[in-house]
């Protein structure tokens, strides 16, 4: 599943990237790396999400958020 399919409030862990060599370098700087956790904590209507990654919150547009692919975090306990 890509980032932009992600539900509103649910928990991802990132599993892969794809995109532009100058995105994928600004999104590592900033923390998107296979085995992040993200949390989703809106969707816009025109492909827009709002997340948060290590502790920031941002926004990603939808081209960005199509390449990366997510999977639902499993929490033990």
């Amino acid at each position: 599943m890509t980032l932009n399919n992600a539900k509103k409030g649910c928990k991802y862990s990132i599993t892969d990237i794809t995109a532009d060599e100058k995105i994928m370098k600004r999104l590592e700087a900033l923390g998107f790396i296979r085995g992040t956790s993200i949390t989703v904590l809106n969707k816009k209507k025109y492909g827009a999400v709002i997340i948060k990654v290590r502790g920031t919150r941002m926004a990603l547009g939808k081209a960005i958020t199509q390449g990366i692919a997510v999977t639902e975090a499993s929490y033990e306990g």
